[in-house]
């Protein structure tokens, strides 16, 4: 049988694995583990007899929201059980149970949801049936945390790595800055486990609006590689002079910005080469596909 306290990959998975468990507990007809969310307003609930998530207002006056907001057990048989629990005292009546054990899922601060177990026969809940029962409760609370916490980390490295697919180098207005830049794009694809014709087709195209930039800005200029959705985009600002903003009326690229940029015409996906007050950006996309 499954363990709730085995290391696993999700929250749906400890789940699974805990209802399995508390409907094998004898005497048990129907479990169910409700995970506060949106805060604490409501109560995530899935039961034995449904694999479909529902949700249970966190201001409902019910055994579960009572004992996740204050950590203490509801244990009985129906005929004990408060007034104030009537409707579902009467619900769970009228389908064979005859006894509910209500308890909290504990967190590190306060209960992060709670267990209903559904009895179909008087229960003692004596010291050592509650201590029981209050394992499984310790046990499940603590792989459900664990589940989080790996998700949490799981977001965390996503964003990461999202935000590690970009980078920038200041190139100086110099012929050695294509070098430079060759060396900067090589080892970073290699990083992003880039390689073979892809690696080569940047390399080339690199050169060539590098060389362009050193040969007509006159400037320093910025390149920024980027990685998203299998697209590696390189572009090269730099920052010309406002005197040739005349030109950009062109609507040949090739023209303006001259004959090198033939190369990158012939082999990137998609390019560009733009003018504005600030200089030129010039461009190039070439698909990845399954190489990253």
């Amino acid at each position: 049988m499954a363990d709730p306290a085995d290391p696993v990959d999700d929250v749906e998975t400890v789940v699974s694995a805990a209802l399995g468990e508390l409907i094998d507990i004898p005497g048990v007809r129907r479990a169910a583990v409700a995970l506060s969310e949106g805060g604490g307003r409501r109560l995530r609930f899935r039961a034995t007899d449904s694999d479909a998530w529902c949700h249970i207002d966190a201001y409902d006056d019910v055994p579960l929201t009572a004992v996740v907001r204050t950590g203490e057990p509801v244990l009985g048989d129906l005929d004990a059980m408060p007034d104030r629990y009537a409707g579902v005292v009467a619900r769970q009546r009228s389908e064979g149970t005859a006894a509910l054990a209500v308890l909290a899922l504990p967190g590190r601060d306060q209960p992060i949801g709670g267990l209903m177990l559904c009895y179909d026969a008087v229960q003692p809940f004596d010291h050592a049936q509650r201590g029981r029962l209050e394992a499984v409760a310790a046990r499940v609370g603590a792989a459900v945390r664990r589940a989080r916490a790996g998700a949490a980390r799981a977001d965390a490295h996503a964003d990461e790595a999202a935000q590690a697919h970009r980078a920038t180098l200041r190139l100086e207005d110099d012929p050695r800055a294509v070098g430079r830049a060759r060396h900067f794009l090589r080892e970073l694809l290699s990083a992003w486990r880039v390689g073979g014709d892809v690696l080569d087709a940047a390399e080339l195209c690199l050169s060539e609006i590098v060389t362009n930039a050193v040969v007509h800005a006159g400037t320093d200029s910025l390149l920024t590689v980027s990685l998203e959705e299998a697209v590696l985009r390189v572009e090269v600002r730099d920052r010309g002079a406002e005197a040739d903003v005349g030109v950009v009326d062109d609507t040949d690229p090739l023209r303006v910005f001259g004959r090198g940029l033939q190369l990158v015409d012939a082999i990137a996906d998609r390019w560009g080469a733009e003018h504005d007050h600030r200089g030129t950006r010039s461009w190039f996309d070439l698909e990845v596909g399954s190489a990253a």
